[in-house]
This record gives C-alpha cells, structure tokens and sequence, in this order.
C-alpha cells in the first residue's frame, strides 16, 4: 500500500517509520523544512529508543521518504494520515484542531483517486464529520465514499516503547462505516493479524471518542494511587504495597498505579482537559475526569512544598539538585511535566538549582530558561554544593546511584525520592534524611 503521513512530530515519525517496516511504502510530509533536511540527513527531531536505526533501515530500503510538498505525497496514496499537533486551545482548554483542518484542504486539493483520509492525532468527536465537510467545501466536485473517505484510527503509543508499542498493540481502533475504507484499513494494518491482534472497527464517532476515554481513565488510575499515597503517610501504610494487593485483582490490574509527583506528557493533560469540554458542551459532564485534571494540576504543585519542608521548612538560599526534568524516562519530552511546576515554584521561594536529565536538558532550557539554574553533566555533578537532592524522573541512570558519593557532594545529605526508586532503609541507613512518596 502507498501511505501519506501528515506531519513528521511524535506520532506521525513513529508510525511512518513503523507503516514502511511493514512493507508499505511510506512518504512523511511536515512544512517544517529544518525538521525534514535533518531527517533527510538520518537526524530525529525527537529521542525514542530505536527510532534512528528504523527510520535509516526503511530509507535505505526505499520504502521510506520525506517531503515539504503535499501535493507531492497525496496523488496516488491509498491511504493519507493526518498526524499534525492538537494541542491545549489557549483560554478554553478545547483541542485546537487549526492544523488538522488546514491539512485537510491541502490533502482536498492534491487527491487524484480514491483516498482514505485517516485522523491519527487525537480529536474530539465529530472532528472526522468536519474533515469530511473541509474536504467537499474544498473540492465541490467531491463526493463522501466516491472520491474519499473519512476514518479515524487513533494512536495509543507510549513514549519510550512506541515503535514495540506500535508493533504489537494491544488492539487497534478503526472508525468507519465505509465497506471501502474498510477493506482499505485492513490491508493496511494486516501484518499485524499475524500475531492475532484485535482489530475494532466501530463508528467514527465511537473510535475518536475510545481514545480520550482510555486517557481519562489511565489518568485517573495515576491519580487514584497518587491520593492513597498521600493517606499512605498519613495512616502510616505503604502505597507500594496497596498497589501490588489492589493491582493482583484482575479487574484492576498492575499498570499505571505507581505513585509519583502526578502526570504529564503531550497526552494525559490536554486529552482529560479536552474530554471534560467536549463533555461540558454536550451537557453530559464527567465529574470524575474534571477531579482528576484538578486534582493532578494541585499535586505537581505541592511537590515543591514537601522539598521545602524538608528543607526545613525555607528554600531561600538552599541550591536543590534536580534529578530528570522530562514527565517520564527515555523521552526527552518535557510537556506538562511535574518539573515544569517544581522549578519554578522552588525558584520563587528563594532556592537555585542544579538539575541533570540523560535527554531533556535542551528542552529544559527552552522552558524553564537559565535563570538560577545549572545544567550539569551528570548526576554527581548536579549534587555538587547542593542542599538536598530530588529525583523527578525515574532513568535508569539514577537508580543505583552511589550514595556515599552523592552524600558527599552534597552540603547536607537530604534525599526527595519522588519515584520511589529507593528502599528508605538503604538511604536513611546511608546517613540521608529520606522522603519519598506514600511510605512511611
């Protein structure tokens, strides 16, 4: 099959990448011409594992190829993928979905065939009705399932695992009633029935609103063992064992219930934003999602309080060592991180700070600046003259940390584990103060 991918950011490069490992051959489209010379030249715009050794093996292969120009990658396709960002609209929270509609006129013009055009980025329901609408205002001539086709077949990759993510999902959505786009659809995604895996064709309605509904509900998981935590130390309990007794039930299952400084990434926030609004307009709130999104916005905030208290209860004068800036390990992705809170929070009661990430650092300084912050070179470095250290993101690279030596560096040997990646008894037996998250 000949695939046309509309944007070349997180979701659009990963599942190019991986549609032309299948076999299809696969042209990615971004306006950005930096961003495509770099990719031109084997240079990824973002960090995910693998992602350089799979882009370079399919451009090789010459299943794999980049362009600026739309109208050089729509005529023909079978298929024409709209991956471009749906970000937070400033002011009401809604998806800005700007960048999708204006995609969907440049595809109108360039399709030659029949065309299966197929939101990828996350949307809110309806917005595969407005694709189709932008399409036939565009080309008046067109006609819905004659000329084109609408689907939504929304992405469900985590960061840091997306290309096995991709690979061996554990479903895939499809929205269509069109017997065509159908049959177009499971040619695309039929290397996956190999391994059996369940393909879900539903309304296109169903299938964009099947996406923000698994977020809110990972989120409010994340959230839920997140206020245990808090109970945890208040009743002298371990959240890490609530979790583990809770998480053995079948019907709640192991995942996304380690308690931490509360979630972000490009998903979580703007998709539980983006359902409440969407379910405030049709006068259907969901009072669970609108706790969750306040309840995750108050926690990343207080976790610069408990490394004040700590600090003895004032951070003015104090340097803190920041370990990880990122929302999550093996990305550098930055967006709507806990450490986009902490900083400045921190910064404002008086503190400086050192910080280390294996990969977010450039992104870092893009967000939060250099004003009293040092980017370091590791992460003994970072605790070099520091007055406690605070472990945000739970990389590899800081869970076997020499103690002696970080206690060392430090002027006063403080821990603030907000991963738990550290027993208490190691710590305080190292001679630390130790604070972590839901345990004793």
């Amino acid at each position: 099959m000949r695939i046309a991918m509309i944007g070349t950011g997180y979701v659009g490069l990963v599942s190019g990448a991986c549609f032309s490992d299948f076999g299809h051959d696969v042209i990615c489209v971004d306006k950005d011409r930096g961003k495509i010379d770099r990719l031109l030249d084997g240079v990824m715009p973002i960090y995910e594992p693998g992602l350089d050794v799979l882009v370079e093996k399919n451009v090789r292969a010459g299943r794999l190829s980049f362009t600026t120009d739309i109208a050089e990658a729509v005529p023909g396709a079978d298929a024409v993928f709209i991956a471009v960002g749906t970000p937070s609209r400033r002011g009401d929270g809604h998806a800005d979905l700007s960048y999708v509609y204006a995609a969907a006129e440049e595809i109108a013009e360039a399709i030659t065939d029949y065309t299966v055009v197929v939101t990828k980025s996350t949307v809110p329901v309806g917005t595969g009705r407005e694709v189709a609408e932008v399409i036939k205002r565009t080309r008046k001539e067109f006609a819905e399932g004659v000329h084109f086709s609408v689907a939504s077949n929304p992405e469900f990759l985590r960061e840091g695992a997306a290309i096995n993510d991709f690979k061996k999902p554990d479903r895939v959505v499809v929205g269509t009633e069109d017997e065509r786009a159908v049959e177009v659809m499971r040619e695309i995604y039929r290397p996956l029935y190999i391994s059996e895996t369940p393909i879900l064709f539903t309304k296109r309605a169903t299938s964009e609103l099947i996406k923000y509904a698994a977020n809110a509900f990972l989120a409010t998981k994340i959230t839920f063992i997140n206020e245990m935590a808090d109970l945890c130390e208040k009743v002298g309990a371990d959240v890490q064992q609530v979790a583990k007794g809770i998480g053995l039930d079948g019907r709640i299952g192991t995942k996304f219930l380690h308690a931490g400084p509360g979630y972000g990434g490009s998903c979580f926030p703007k998709d539980t934003l983006a359902l409440t609004k969407t379910a405030a307009d049709f006068d259907s709130p969901v009072r669970i999602v609108d706790a969750v999104v306040e309840a995750n916005a108050e926690r990343k905030k207080s976790m610069a309080g408990r490394i004040v208290q700590m600090l003895g209860g004032t951070a003015e004068g104090k340097t803190v060592a920041m370990l990880g800036l990122t929302f999550k390990p093996n990305t550098d992705d930055m967006r709507d991180s806990p450490s986009l809170d902490i900083v400045p929070m921190l910064r404002e009661a008086g503190a400086s700070i050192r910080t280390h990430d294996p990969e977010g650092m450039e992104e870092a300084r893009k967000l939060l600046g250099e004003d009293a912050i040092t980017y370091c070179t590791g992460p003994y470095d970072a605790c070099e003259g520091a007055d406690c250290v605070v472990i945000v993101t739970e990389w590899d690279a800081y869970r076997a940390l020499d103690l002696k030596k970080i206690k060392s560096a430090l002027n006063t040997p403080i821990m603030v584990d907000l991963r738990n990646i550290y027993r208490p008894e190691t710590v305080r037996g190292a001679g630390f103060q130790y604070r972590s998250i839901g345990r004793e």
